[in-house]
């Protein structure tokens, strides 16, 4: 099956040689998102709440440029560098997300990429 690489300025570019999602078939594969602003490309000021937002956002960007949306999300992988972050993690997310909720994993990393505390994959099933 054919892969269609998924690109928007309104996510940060990719800051490695991969795609910001991958679509084949119904099925779209969404790269890890931190908390770069998609502008300058820099890693935004604040803690996790901060930094859980700007990647959810960067995700919103990345389905929206493939044809869904975050309703359209039938897993997401949260990467944290410290699990004691857990419940602000899914207080963010619970503004981003409704029932039924995708499922999840989440772990705890020893670091990401640029200093991020937070990262956030995905997969996407269009109709």
């Amino acid at each position: 099956m054919a892969r269609h690489p998924i690109a928007t300025d309104r996510a940060p570019a990719a800051i490695g040689p991969y795609s910001q999602a991958v679509r084949s078939g119904q099925t779209v594969y969404l790269s890890g998102q931190i908390a770069l602003d998609p502008q300058t490309g820099l890693l935004i000021e604040g803690g996790i709440e901060a930094q859980a937002r700007r990647a959810f956002d960067n995700l919103k960007a990345v389905c929206e440029a493939a044809g869904g949306s975050l309703d359209d999300v039938v897993r997401v992988g949260l990467y944290l560098t410290d699990l004691g972050d857990f419940s602000a993690v899914n207080t963010v997310m619970a503004d981003y997300f409704q029932a039924p909720f995708p499922a999840r994993s989440t772990v705890e990393v020893s670091a990401l990429p640029r200093g991020a505390v937070f990262e956030v994959d995905a997969v996407m099933v269009l109709d």
